[in-house]
């Protein structure tokens, strides 16, 4: 197969023998003890940014989910409650956890026992400041 990246490692790329998918490079694979792999986006979050908390419960990241309604509930509190009903017409929460989900949900994957599963992942995150050694 062909890879549409350009990366050309492909010994490195797929250590799990995942059908020899290529990533995109802003893309991470982390893996727990049990050999679970998850693959996600490192950067912005254009879905959570267009859909809100809806990618976390997609995700099964319930934990994140359930913090971002209950912070969207609080900003749309605080607005009505002093009559801000501008801010209520402006997706704020959204943009904000536009730039913050992708990092939350590794952290909180990286808290559960994952880690990088690859050293190209390994790279990438701790570029970005996803990941420390430690």
């Amino acid at each position: 197969m062909q890879n549409p990246f350009g990366n050309n490692n492909d010994n490195d790329q797929n250590p799990f023998n995942l059908n020899n998918l290529p990533l995109p490079p802003n893309y991470a694979k982390i893996v727990n003890d049990q050999g679970e792999i998850r693959i996600a986006k490192v950067g912005f979050s254009w879905t959570t940014l267009w859909f809100g908390p809806l990618p976390a419960l997609f995700r099964g990241d319930y934990y994140n989910f359930i913090l971002m309604i209950v912070l969207d509930m609080d900003y749309a509190l605080v607005a009505l409650f002093f009559g801000w009903t501008w801010m209520i017409q402006f997706p704020w929460p959204s943009i904000f956890f536009g730039f913050f989900y992708n990092m939350m949900y590794f952290k909180h994957l990286f808290n559960k026992g994952y880690r990088p599963a690859d050293q190209r992942s390994r790279e990438l995150l701790t570029r970005t400041r996803y990941w420390r050694e430690k």
